[in-house]
Protein backbone atom coordinates (compact mmCIF):
# COMPACT_ATOMS: atom_id res chain seq x y z
CA UNK A 1 0.00 0.00 0.00
CA UNK A 2 1.26 3.36 -0.92
CA UNK A 3 2.02 6.00 1.79
CA UNK A 4 -0.11 8.29 -0.04
CA UNK A 5 -2.97 5.63 0.17
CA UNK A 6 -2.20 5.04 3.89
CA UNK A 7 -2.24 9.11 4.84
CA UNK A 8 -5.28 8.62 2.98
CA UNK A 9 -7.54 5.99 4.32
CA UNK A 10 -6.17 7.66 8.28
CA UNK A 11 -7.30 10.57 7.96
CA UNK A 12 -11.01 9.31 6.41
CA UNK A 13 -10.95 6.72 9.43
CA UNK A 14 -10.68 9.61 11.30
CA UNK A 15 -12.93 11.60 9.38
CA UNK A 16 -15.84 9.15 9.83
CA UNK A 17 -15.51 8.69 13.98
CA UNK A 18 -14.66 12.11 14.89
CA UNK A 19 -16.75 13.90 12.43
CA UNK A 20 -19.89 11.58 12.47
CA UNK A 21 -24.01 13.25 12.14
CA UNK A 22 -25.14 13.72 15.79
CA UNK A 23 -21.80 14.20 17.52
CA UNK A 24 -21.82 17.95 17.65
CA UNK A 25 -25.18 18.04 19.28
CA UNK A 26 -23.74 15.22 22.19
CA UNK A 27 -20.42 17.41 22.61
CA UNK A 28 -22.32 20.50 22.97
CA UNK A 29 -24.75 19.79 25.52
CA UNK A 30 -21.83 17.52 27.97
CA UNK A 31 -19.19 20.51 27.78
CA UNK A 32 -22.27 23.10 28.39
CA UNK A 33 -21.64 22.17 32.20
CA UNK A 34 -17.87 23.40 31.84
CA UNK A 35 -18.07 26.27 28.79
CA UNK A 36 -19.97 29.01 28.97
CA UNK A 37 -19.77 32.14 26.01
CA UNK A 38 -16.70 34.07 26.61
CA UNK A 39 -14.76 31.44 28.38
CA UNK A 40 -10.88 30.91 26.97
CA UNK A 41 -10.97 27.08 26.57
CA UNK A 42 -7.47 25.08 25.71
CA UNK A 43 -7.57 22.25 23.27
CA UNK A 44 -4.49 20.00 23.66
CA UNK A 45 -4.00 17.20 21.09
CA UNK A 46 -6.98 18.43 18.85
CA UNK A 47 -6.17 15.76 16.24
CA UNK A 48 -9.54 17.29 13.76
CA UNK A 49 -11.01 19.50 16.01
CA UNK A 50 -14.43 17.67 17.04
CA UNK A 51 -14.08 19.49 20.39
CA UNK A 52 -12.69 22.49 19.34
CA UNK A 53 -15.85 22.98 17.02
CA UNK A 54 -18.01 22.13 20.17
CA UNK A 55 -16.27 24.79 22.20
CA UNK A 56 -16.50 27.66 19.71
CA UNK A 57 -20.43 26.58 19.35
CA UNK A 58 -20.55 26.99 22.88
CA UNK A 59 -19.65 30.74 22.42
CA UNK A 60 -16.17 29.96 23.87
CA UNK A 61 -12.83 31.38 22.61
CA UNK A 62 -10.61 28.16 21.91
CA UNK A 63 -6.79 27.61 21.61
CA UNK A 64 -6.69 24.46 19.64
CA UNK A 65 -2.82 22.55 19.48
CA UNK A 66 -2.31 19.55 17.09
CA UNK A 67 1.65 18.97 16.12
CA UNK A 68 1.02 16.54 13.13
CA UNK A 69 1.37 18.63 10.23
CA UNK A 70 -0.80 16.46 8.22
CA UNK A 71 -3.80 16.85 10.87
CA UNK A 72 -3.12 20.29 11.48
CA UNK A 73 -3.69 21.72 8.24
CA UNK A 74 -7.19 19.85 8.45
CA UNK A 75 -7.41 21.04 11.25
CA UNK A 76 -7.22 24.48 10.26
CA UNK A 77 -9.62 23.73 7.10
CA UNK A 78 -12.46 22.55 9.64
CA UNK A 79 -12.17 25.14 12.26
CA UNK A 80 -9.36 27.90 11.34
CA UNK A 81 -11.22 29.86 9.73
CA UNK A 82 -13.60 30.44 13.15
CA UNK A 83 -13.20 33.72 14.34
CA UNK A 84 -12.86 32.46 18.08
CA UNK A 85 -10.15 29.64 17.15
CA UNK A 86 -6.44 29.85 16.83
CA UNK A 87 -4.84 27.09 15.68
CA UNK A 88 -1.03 26.27 16.86
CA UNK A 89 1.13 23.47 15.16
CA UNK A 90 2.49 22.37 19.01
CA UNK A 91 2.50 19.94 21.27
CA UNK A 92 2.64 20.75 24.80
CA UNK A 93 4.88 19.23 27.88
CA UNK A 94 7.07 19.88 30.49
CA UNK A 95 9.38 22.31 28.96
CA UNK A 96 9.72 24.09 25.90
CA UNK A 97 11.90 22.58 23.03
CA UNK A 98 11.42 19.95 20.43
CA UNK A 99 10.57 16.32 20.95
CA UNK A 100 10.42 13.18 18.71
CA UNK A 101 6.48 12.01 18.00
CA UNK A 102 5.94 9.02 16.94
CA UNK A 103 2.98 8.49 13.92
CA UNK A 104 0.82 5.89 12.56
CA UNK A 105 0.11 6.89 8.76
CA UNK A 106 -3.18 4.50 8.83
CA UNK A 107 -4.09 5.25 12.38
CA UNK A 108 -3.08 9.25 12.99
CA UNK A 109 -5.09 8.92 16.52
CA UNK A 110 -2.46 7.42 18.66
CA UNK A 111 0.20 9.86 17.71
CA UNK A 112 2.52 9.42 20.74
CA UNK A 113 5.62 11.51 22.09
CA UNK A 114 5.88 8.56 25.17
CA UNK A 115 7.81 5.14 23.78
CA UNK A 116 7.18 3.64 27.02
CA UNK A 117 3.42 4.06 26.69
CA UNK A 118 3.51 2.79 23.20
CA UNK A 119 5.40 -0.45 24.17
CA UNK A 120 3.11 -0.84 27.13
CA UNK A 121 -0.56 -0.42 25.82
CA UNK A 122 0.72 -2.68 22.69
CA UNK A 123 0.86 -5.47 25.44
CA UNK A 124 -1.69 -4.48 26.99
CA UNK A 125 -4.58 -3.74 24.60
CA UNK A 126 -5.49 -5.65 21.62
CA UNK A 127 -7.09 -2.74 19.73
CA UNK A 128 -3.57 -1.32 19.64
CA UNK A 129 -1.79 -5.02 18.38
CA UNK A 130 -2.16 -4.12 14.79
CA UNK A 131 -1.16 -0.44 15.27
CA UNK A 132 2.22 0.41 13.53
CA UNK A 133 4.24 3.63 14.78
CA UNK A 134 5.60 3.56 11.14
CA UNK A 135 7.06 7.80 11.16
CA UNK A 136 8.85 9.60 13.15
CA UNK A 137 9.24 13.88 13.03
CA UNK A 138 10.63 16.44 15.49
CA UNK A 139 7.62 18.67 17.23
CA UNK A 140 8.09 22.45 18.66
CA UNK A 141 7.03 21.97 22.43
CA UNK A 142 5.63 24.57 24.68
CA UNK A 143 3.79 24.49 27.75
CA UNK A 144 0.45 25.24 29.36
CA UNK A 145 2.43 28.24 31.54
CA UNK A 146 3.93 29.82 28.03
CA UNK A 147 0.59 29.41 27.01
CA UNK A 148 -2.05 30.83 29.80
CA UNK A 149 0.96 33.61 29.82
CA UNK A 150 0.02 34.48 26.10
CA UNK A 151 -3.21 33.72 25.77
CA UNK A 152 -4.71 33.85 29.29
CA UNK A 153 -6.02 31.21 31.82
CA UNK A 154 -8.30 28.63 30.04
CA UNK A 155 -11.57 27.73 32.50
CA UNK A 156 -11.25 24.64 30.78
CA UNK A 157 -8.43 22.26 29.57
CA UNK A 158 -8.54 19.54 27.11
CA UNK A 159 -5.56 16.84 26.94
CA UNK A 160 -5.08 13.89 25.04
CA UNK A 161 -1.97 13.12 24.33
CA UNK A 162 -1.63 9.42 24.20
CA UNK A 163 0.35 8.85 27.23
CA UNK A 164 1.76 12.11 27.68
CA UNK A 165 -0.74 13.87 30.11
CA UNK A 166 1.60 13.77 32.78
CA UNK A 167 4.76 15.70 31.40
CA UNK A 168 1.90 18.26 30.07
CA UNK A 169 0.70 18.80 33.75
CA UNK A 170 3.91 19.31 34.83
CA UNK A 171 4.62 22.54 32.85
CA UNK A 172 1.55 24.12 34.25
CA UNK A 173 2.32 25.56 37.94
CA UNK A 174 -1.24 26.77 38.47
CA UNK A 175 -4.47 25.12 39.40
CA UNK A 176 -7.10 25.41 36.65
CA UNK A 177 -11.06 25.56 37.10
CA UNK A 178 -11.58 22.15 35.12
CA UNK A 179 -9.78 20.05 32.85
CA UNK A 180 -9.91 16.54 31.52
CA UNK A 181 -7.40 13.50 31.06
CA UNK A 182 -6.92 10.54 28.73
CA UNK A 183 -6.47 7.48 30.56
CA UNK A 184 -5.49 3.87 28.89
CA UNK A 185 -6.02 0.49 30.89
CA UNK A 186 -2.19 -1.01 30.91
CA UNK A 187 -1.08 2.10 32.01
CA UNK A 188 -3.18 3.75 34.71
CA UNK A 189 -0.01 4.59 36.73
CA UNK A 190 -0.44 7.76 33.98
CA UNK A 191 -3.72 8.37 35.16
CA UNK A 192 -2.48 8.36 38.74
CA UNK A 193 0.37 10.64 38.37
CA UNK A 194 -2.19 13.19 36.65
CA UNK A 195 -4.18 12.75 39.89
CA UNK A 196 -0.66 13.67 41.89
CA UNK A 197 -0.14 16.40 39.99
CA UNK A 198 -3.13 17.97 40.19
CA UNK A 199 -3.73 17.62 43.76
CA UNK A 200 -0.04 19.26 44.37
CA UNK A 201 -1.84 22.29 42.30
CA UNK A 202 -4.67 22.54 44.04
CA UNK A 203 -8.09 20.38 45.77
CA UNK A 204 -10.14 18.69 42.91
CA UNK A 205 -13.35 16.06 42.54
CA UNK A 206 -12.91 14.02 39.82
CA UNK A 207 -15.49 11.96 37.41
CA UNK A 208 -15.06 9.69 34.48
CA UNK A 209 -16.08 9.38 30.55
CA UNK A 210 -15.82 6.04 29.31
CA UNK A 211 -14.03 6.00 25.86
CA UNK A 212 -15.78 8.05 23.12
CA UNK A 213 -19.20 8.11 25.08
CA UNK A 214 -20.73 11.70 26.58
CA UNK A 215 -22.03 10.38 29.62
CA UNK A 216 -20.37 10.37 32.84
CA UNK A 217 -19.62 7.02 33.93
CA UNK A 218 -19.07 7.40 38.11
CA UNK A 219 -22.41 7.88 40.19
CA UNK A 220 -20.61 11.11 41.51
CA UNK A 221 -17.68 13.36 41.64
CA UNK A 222 -15.33 11.50 43.86
CA UNK A 223 -12.15 13.53 45.94
CA UNK A 224 -8.40 12.56 45.39
CA UNK A 225 -8.37 9.40 47.82
CA UNK A 226 -11.48 7.91 46.30
CA UNK A 227 -10.26 8.40 42.45
CA UNK A 228 -7.18 6.94 43.31
CA UNK A 229 -8.56 3.91 44.81
CA UNK A 230 -10.99 3.77 41.67
CA UNK A 231 -7.79 3.17 39.27
CA UNK A 232 -5.92 1.41 41.47
CA UNK A 233 -8.22 -0.96 41.74
CA UNK A 234 -8.71 -1.56 37.55
CA UNK A 235 -10.53 1.69 36.64
CA UNK A 236 -14.08 -0.23 36.79
CA UNK A 237 -12.41 -2.55 33.98
CA UNK A 238 -12.87 0.26 30.87
CA UNK A 239 -10.58 -0.47 28.42
CA UNK A 240 -9.58 3.35 28.14
CA UNK A 241 -11.65 7.10 29.14
CA UNK A 242 -11.09 10.38 30.09
CA UNK A 243 -10.91 11.33 33.56
CA UNK A 244 -12.37 14.49 34.31
CA UNK A 245 -11.36 16.96 37.25
CA UNK A 246 -13.18 20.39 38.35
CA UNK A 247 -11.52 22.49 40.76
CA UNK A 248 -13.56 22.01 44.50
CA UNK A 249 -14.66 25.22 46.25
CA UNK A 250 -15.07 24.93 49.86
CA UNK A 251 -14.75 21.52 49.97
CA UNK A 252 -17.45 20.72 47.04
CA UNK A 253 -17.32 19.88 43.78
CA UNK A 254 -16.65 23.32 42.47
CA UNK A 255 -20.80 23.97 40.66
CA UNK A 256 -20.17 20.58 39.41
CA UNK A 257 -23.60 18.58 39.38
CA UNK A 258 -23.23 15.97 42.05
CA UNK A 259 -24.61 13.29 40.05
CA UNK A 260 -24.19 11.47 36.85
CA UNK A 261 -26.11 13.03 33.66
CA UNK A 262 -26.68 11.42 30.44
CA UNK A 263 -26.49 12.56 27.55
CA UNK A 264 -27.71 11.57 24.06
Amino acid sequence: MSERLKNGLGLLRSLLIYRRPGRQRALRRFYRVFVQPGDRVFDVGAHLGDRTTAFAALGARVLALEPQPRLFAWLQRLVGRHEAVTCLPLAVGSEPGTLELATSRTNPTVASLSPQWRARVVQAQPGFAGVNWDSRLRVEVTTLDHLIAHYGEPVFCKIDVEGFEPEVLAGLSRPLAALSVEFVAGALDQALACVERLEQLGAYRYQVVEGERREFFLAEWMDAEAIRAWLEAGAGGLASGDLYARRSVNGGDGGAKNHAHRLV
